[in-house]
C-alpha cells in the first residue's frame, strides 16, 4: 500500500474520484431499483465497494461499483429468496445479504488461494452469451415500468390469482398446524376458526405476491407485455423515452459530461418542477448506513444453502469483470495490476457491502476508464468516489429520492443495449459451428431459465466440445503404424530394411487423456503378426492422466502376454512419474527397455535380433 496516501497526484485523483463518482449515481441508483432492494441497496454498494475494493486492491485506478452482470445475477438470487418468503422482502432479506456475504468472502478466498488465475480459462463463448443475455433480461424486464406498467397494481391481473392464493394461505395453516401437533380429528375446529379468520387483505397480498412471480423475468414480461402495451402511463413513457435520447444525443455533443448523469437531472427537473403526477422511486433513507447485524443473528444456513453455487457464480462473475477492468486499466496506465490482490480487494469491498444492505459490484470499466481520463492515479480515486457517494446519500438522499422510476428504466435500457456483445454476435458467421451453438445455448438459456445453470451447462459442453476436439486432434497426429517412411520421424529415415517387417513404431503425439484412450487401446488389434518388437515413441506426450495411465498398462499387458517385446523411447517426466507410480517401470518394462533416444533403441534392437537368431 505505499502508494495509498501518494499525495503527489492528490489533485488528479480527486479529479478522477469526483469525476467517477459522479458517473456512479445514476447507474448505482438504477441498479438498486433493478435488484428489487431499492436505490439505497445500489446506492450502499456503490459506496462501500468502490472504497475498500480501492483500499485493499491491486489495480490503482480502478473504480469498483455495481454493474449490470452482477446486478442481474443478484437478480436472481433476491427474487429466489423473497419468494421463499411469500413476498416478503424484509423478511428475505437476512438471507439475501447473507449470500451476498458469503458470495464476498469466497472472492477473498480466490485471491487468498491464487486460484483466480483459472478464471481465464471460461471459454468466450460462454462469457459472450452470457452477457448477451445480461442485456436481454435488462432490456426486456425494464419496458414495463418504462411503459408505466406494474402487475401487482393491476387489478384485473391481480385477481386471478385469489383463487390459488386462497389455497396457498389455507395449505400454510394445514402444514402450521402439523407442526404444532394440533392437526387431529377432535381439534379439527381449530382449523376451521383460523381459516374464517384469513382476510381480504391476506388473500390481496398473497395474490400480488403471485402476481409479481407471475411477471417477472424475461418470460414473465413477456406474458404480460399485452397488458402492458393496453395500460401505457403516457406520462411514464414520455419520461423514460426522453431519459434514452438524451443519453444517446447528449454524447454526440460531448463525452466530457456523462450523458446519464445529464438525463437523470433534466428528466428529474422537469418532472419535479412542472409538478407532474409521475411515480418516484422507493424513499432513500437519511442518515448513515446501518450494519444489518440479523445477518448474524438470525442466520440459517437452511435458507442460503440452495444459493451456495449462485454465490460462487457472483464471486467468479465478479472476479472476471474486475479482472477484464483490471487489464484496460493497465493498458492506458502502463502499469501491472495485481490479479489476487484485487480479488480480496473486491470480496473485502463486496462483504462490507452486503453487511450493510448493499448489492454486489465489480470493476467496472466506464467509471476506471473515466477516472484515468480525469487525472486518477492511486488508489485514492476510488475511494474519493466512495466518499462522495457518501456524501450524496446524507445530504441529497429526499431530493434523490423524487427522481422519476421511469427515469432510471429509461437508464437501465441503454445499459441493457450497451453491455450485450456484439463483437460476438457479429462474429457469428465466423465462428466454428460448436461455439456458435455454445454461446446460443448459453444465450437463450440464461434468457428464459436461469443464468447460474445456463453458465455451468455452457462450461460442460465447451469442455465436453474442447475434450473432443483435443481427442480427435491426438488421434490424427497419433500415427499409429508398423513403421512407413513417409510417415517416419527424421531419425527413423535410415531405419534398416530387413527390420521393418519385424517392428511396429508407433508414435504418441500430444496427451494421453481420457478423451483419446479408446483410440490408443486399438494399438495392440493394429500390430501385424510379423512384428514381434513394439517401439513406443513417447517424446512428444507431455501429459497422461490417470484414465490415459490405465489404458497404456493395459495395452502393455496385451503386448507382453502375446510375447511382444515393447520399447519405450524418451519418456518426458510426468509421464514416467504417473508410469512409476503402478509400478508399468520396472515390473512391466524394466529400464534396459527404456531409452532416451531413438539410436541406442535401434543397438538394442539389432543386438536383440542378432541374439535370437
Amino acid at each position: 500500500m505505499k502508494n495509498l496516501f501518494d499525495f503527489k497526484h492528490f489533485k488528479g485523483d480527486l479529479f478522477g474520484g469526483i469525476t467517477a463518482g459522479i458517473v456512479a449515481l445514476p447507474l448505482a441508483l438504477a441498479f438498486g431499483v433493478s435488484s428489487g432492494l431499492g436505490p439505497s441497496a445500489g446506492l450502499y454498494g456503490a459506496i462501500f465497494v468502490s472504497f475498500f475494493a480501492a483500499l485493499f486492491g491491486g489495480t490503482n485506478t480502478q473504480i469498483s461499483g455495481p454493474t449490470a452482470p452482477m446486478t442481474a445475477v443478484s437478480m436472481v438470487v433476491i427474487a429466489g429468496i423473497v419468494a421463499a418468503f411469500d413476498g416478503e422482502v424484509s423478511e428475505a432479506l437476512p438471507a439475501i445479504l447473507s449470500v451476498f456475504l458469503l458470495a464476498g468472502l469466497m472472492q477473498v478466498g480466490l485471491g487468498l488461494t491464487g486460484l483466480g488465475k483459472y478464471i481465464k480459462y471460461i471459454p468466450y463463448p460462454v462469457v459472450s452469451g452470457f452477457m448477451t443475455a445480461i442485456g436481454v433480461i435488462i432490456l426486456v424486464t425494464q419496458i414495463l415500468p418504462s411503459v408505466g406498467y406494474y402487475p401487482k397494481e393491476d387489478t384485473e391481473f391481480v385477481n386471478q390469482f385469489k383463487p390459488y392464493a386462497e389455497e396457498i394461505i389455507l395449505d400454510n395453516i394445514l402444514k402450521d398446524e402439523a407442526g404444532e401437533s394440533i392437526l387431529v380429528l377432535e381439534d379439527f375446529k381449530e382449523t376451521i376458526n383460523r381459516a374464517e379468520d384469513i382476510t381480504q387483505d391476506q388473500i390481496l397480498k398473497e395474490s400480488q405476491t403471485l402476481a409479481g412471480k407471475e411477471a417477472s423475468g424475461v418470460i414473465g414480461a413477456l406474458k404480460v407485455l399485452p397488458r402492458a402495451l393496453q395500460n401505457i402511463n403516457g406520462l411514464e413513457l414520455l419520461l423514460a423515452l426522453g431519459t434514452i435520447i438524451i443519453i444517446y444525443g447528449f454524447k454526440r455533443i460531448t463525452t466530457k459530461v456523462p450523458s446519464t448523469l445529464v438525463a437523470l437531472l433534466v428528466m428529474s427537473g422537469i418532472a419535479v418542477g412542472f409538478k407532474l403526477n409521475y411515480r418516484p422511486i422507493e424513499q432513500i433513507p437519511s442518515g448513515l448506513p446501518i450494519p444489518n447485524l440479523e445477518i448474524f443473528t438470525s442466520f440459517n444456513f437452511g435458507s442460503i444453502t440452495p444459493y451456495i453455487f449462485t454465490a460462487l457464480t457472483l464471486a467468479l462473475l465478479g472476479a472476471i469483470d474486475s479482472l477484464l477492468t483490471s487489464v484496460v486499466a493497465d493498458n492506458m496506465t502502463k502499469t501491472k495490476h495485481k490479479p489476487n490482490k484485487e480479488l480480496i480487494g473486491q470480496g473485502i469491498g463486496n462483504s462490507i457491502a452486503a453487511i450493510f444492505g448493499g448489492i454486489p459490484g465489480a470493476g467496472a470499466t466506464i467509471r476506471t476508464v473515466v477516472n484515468i481520463n480525469a487525472g486518477g492515479k492511486t488508489r485514492l480515486s476510488g475511494m474519493i468516489s466512495g466518499v462522495l457517494l457518501l456524501f450524496i446519500l446524507l445530504a441529497l438522499g429526499p431530493i434523490a429520492s423524487q427522481i422519476p422510476a421511469a427515469v432510471l428504466a429509461g437508464i437501465l435500457i441503454t445499459v441493457g443495449i450497451g453491455v450485450m456483445d456484439y463483437k460476438g454476435i457479429k462474429a457469428i458467421p465466423k465462428m466454428p459451428r460448436n461455439e456458435v451453438i455454445i454461446m446460443i445455448i448459453v444465450l437463450v438459456l440464461s434468457s428464459v431459465w436461469n443464468l447460474v445453470y445456463a453458465v455451468g451447462i455452457g462450461l460442460v459442453i465447451a469442455s465436453l466440445m474442447f475434450m473432443k476436439k483435443i481427442g480427435d486432434t491426438t488421434e490424427d497426429r497419433s500415427g499409429i503404424e508398423s513403421f512407413d517412411r513417409s510417415k517416419a520421424w527424421p531419425d527413423e529415415i535410415d531405419f534398416p530394411e530387413d527390420l521393418k517387417e519385424k517392428v511396429f513404431i508407433k508414435h504418441i503425439r500430444g496427451p494421453l487423456f481420457f478423451g483419446s484412450t479408446s483410440y490408443f487401446q486399438q494399438l495392440v488389434k493394429q500390430i501385424p503378426d510379423t512384428a514381434s518388437t513394439i517401439i513406443i515413441r513417447m517424446g512428444r506426450m507431455q501429459y497422461i492422466d490417470q484414465s490415459g495411465l490405465f489404458a497404456l498398462e493395459d495395452v502393455l499387458v496385451d503386448l507382453v502376454n502375446n510375447g511382444k517385446k515393447v520399447l519405450l523411447v524418451k519418456i518426458i517426466d510426468q509421464p514416467r512419474v504417473m508410469m512409476e507410480s503402478i509400478d508399468i517401470i520396472p515390473d512391466l518394462i524394466p529400464e534396459d527397455q527404456i531409452f532416451d533416444n531413438f539410436k541406442d533403441c535401434l543397438i538394442w534392437i539389432k543386438k536383440d535380433i542378432k541374439n535370437r537368431s
